[in-house]
């Protein structure tokens, strides 16, 4: 047998999470003897495939989610500027739109209501306003690069046109949430474990084979490769594996895996807008199909649902370059519960789905109809918990910890969720929201009756 390893601290999961962890306690809190262990190579999984933007626009109740996401935003800010922005870290806003003129008084409530929970000033412009196409508020120009914040609601459709003259005409109203953008999360990972590296962590490709304890506390984590490792702290990191891992431990979590999609296209006809860093489309769909696919469509129990009403939220967001522009685009009509498989399949139509509902937003997207082979399809799983929020901190074994449950959010929420786990570890002043993500949460009767009423959906695109 070989040798057994006693690292101060392992870290099972090399994702952005693990990675993030890593980085807070041997940069940050000087820990020195740190093992990362993962099967994969670093980025492995599913934090290489998401669309690697963030945001602060979260529901309530309450400001935890807000506040996570702030603290985080914060903190890629502070990366940017020390990599001299390497991280490619951009402030253009979430830019959702509308033809209903109903939306507008739902965007409005839910705007007024995210100023008290921390996002920033509600602004609304009418036409008796004066209005910049580029920032609406000039003071949001002026200071620091990423001093805007708030959300900005534009009700005057020739404005909103005027800066995005590829929308359809049929738009009335733009909600812009300002705290929210894009960023380079491979370089990100990347840049995380090398100052982990740098100051004492090692990274060990292997497969967890089994956790041991005694005396309700951690001892040793057995690997495929015969290896072992002894260590009284262990951090759970492992994205779509978390239920896997939870079962060698015995403990039960709340949390449960949904497999969700993207493409990406090449935008060879530029039909796009560029000057964003996530466009939406906030009204429920119907898809526009010619007489030969609808027949097809009809015909068949597994595709008729193709020709309802769709879900809103079809959404892309502009990447490559000027001279070679691309989108990334998302749309999650169909979500649920999915077992976790290394090389997940995806529905035969959701490009052929994707540009269409795009269409109905961008109407020269048409152009693309017909070349969905073009486009690449991947994706990754949204480990989440059922109000999806996040699970942070101490589990019921002493020694065992989780940052875990990020959901779709995980790169944007990776920088808070570690720096908060951190501080539960090193024994630091905590945040008054860190209780907000407590496994210890479900204990609380009050918390359990309002999960009754709590979306699955909630702060989800």
């Amino acid at each position: 047998m070989r040798p057994m390893s006693q690292p101060e601290i392992v870290i099972l999961g090399a994702g952005i999470a693990g990675l993030a962890t890593a980085y807070h306690l041997a940069v940050k809190h000087k820990i020195k003897n740190i093992a990362i262990v993962d099967e994969r190579a670093p980025l492995g999984l599913t934090s290489s495939r998401g669309t690697m933007a963030y945001r602060n626009w979260f529901p309530g109740p309450g400001d935890a989610m807000v506040r996570l996401m702030n603290r985080s935003i914060d903190l890629l800010q502070e990366i940017d500027g020390e990599t001299k922005h390497a991280l490619q870290l951009s402030q253009n806003g979430y830019k959702y739109f509308t033809a209903r003129e109903s939306q507008i008084a739902i965007w409005r409530e839910l705007a007024r209501d995210a100023e008290q929970r921390g996002v920033g000033e509600f602004r609304e412009h009418t036409k008796t306003n004066e209005v910049s196409c580029d920032g609406y508020i000039a003071k949001n120009l002026v200071g620091l690069e990423y001093a805007r914040d708030g959300v900005d609601l534009l009700t005057d459709p020739e404005a909103i046109r005027q800066r995005y003259p590829q929308l359809t005409p049929n738009v009335v109203a733009m909600l812009h949430v300002q705290r929210c953008g894009a960023f380079d999360a491979i370089f990100l990972g990347n840049w995380l474990l090398a100052q982990a590296q740098a100051h004492g962590a090692q990274f060990i490709q292997d497969r967890v084979e089994k956790i041991s304890t005694r005396g309700n506390r951690i001892e040793t984590i057995h690997l495929a490769s015969g290896a072992e490792i002894s260590t009284r702290t262990l951090i759970i990191a492992a994205g779509p594996l978390l239920p896997d891992i939870a079962r060698m431990l015995n403990i039960a979590l709340p949390v449960y895996n949904e497999l969700h999609g993207k493409i990406t296209l090449r935008d060879t006809a530029r039909v796009f807008p560029r000057n964003g860093d996530l466009f939406l489309w906030s009204d429920p769909l119907t898809l526009e199909w010619n007489k030969e696919e609808r027949a097809t469509f009809a015909a068949s129990e597994e595709t008729r649902w193709m020709l309802d009403e769709l879900p809103a939220s079809v959404h892309f967001l502009p990447k490559g370059t000027d001279d070679e522009p691309k989108i990334m685009a998302l749309w999650t009509f169909d979500a649920h519960r999915a077992d976790f498989v290394a090389s997940p399949t995806f529905n035969p139509h959701y490009t052929k789905l994707v540009i269409r509902g795009l269409a109905r937003m961008i109407p020269n997207a048409r152009v693309y109809f017909g070349l969905e082979q073009e486009a690449v399809v991947d994706g990754g799983y949204y480990c989440k918990t059922r109000e999806n929020r996040p699970l942070i901190g101490p589990l019921p074994i002493q020694g065992a910890f989780i940052i875990g449950a990020l959901s779709g959010f995980g790169v944007m929420a990776s920088q808070g969720a570690a720096d908060l786990l951190s501080a539960h570890i090193v024994g630091a002043t905590l945040p008054e929201y860190a209780k907000s993500f407590l496994l210890s949460r479900y204990d609380n009767p009050k918390y359990r009756a309002l999960l009754e009423n709590f979306d699955a959906r909630s702060g989800q695109l």
